[in-house]
């Protein structure tokens, strides 16, 4: 009649492992918190070519693909001189329309309302 310390050792082991993953999933914070990201609503143009699209608000985050001047962005959301858009068309660069990505204020234009 081994089976049940082994059984008491599994369920023992099963409960830590579901308890650090619960607390990991807990403690990990949102995109938008992660970013310190403030609501934004604005279209706005790449102004350069070969602006890298990434996939973060900073240099260190891998680059989505390449957009082009006056490639139309719909602007979300602001972190710092970060801006999150997504494409309002397909990219020169090839990225589909409806993509996703951070681009930094100093390569676009924003267009005036009205």
């Amino acid at each position: 009649m081994k089976v049940m310390p082994a059984l008491k050792r599994f369920a023992t082991v099963a409960l830590s492992v579901s308890l650090l993953a619960g607390g990991a999933a807990a403690l990990a914070p949102t995109a938008s918190a992660a970013s310190g990201c403030s609501t934004y609503d604005q279209s706005a143009e790449v102004d350069g070519n070969g602006i890298n699209f990434r996939s973060g608000p900073s240099t260190s985050y891998k680059s989505k693909g390449l957009v082009y001047d006056k490639d139309q962005l719909a602007l979300y959301c602001k972190s710092g001189s970060w801006y999150k858009a997504k494409l309002k068309k397909r990219s020169k660069g090839g990225l589909p329309a409806g993509t996703y990505g951070w681009i930094r204020q100093d390569m676009i234009k924003f267009h005036l309302a009205g």
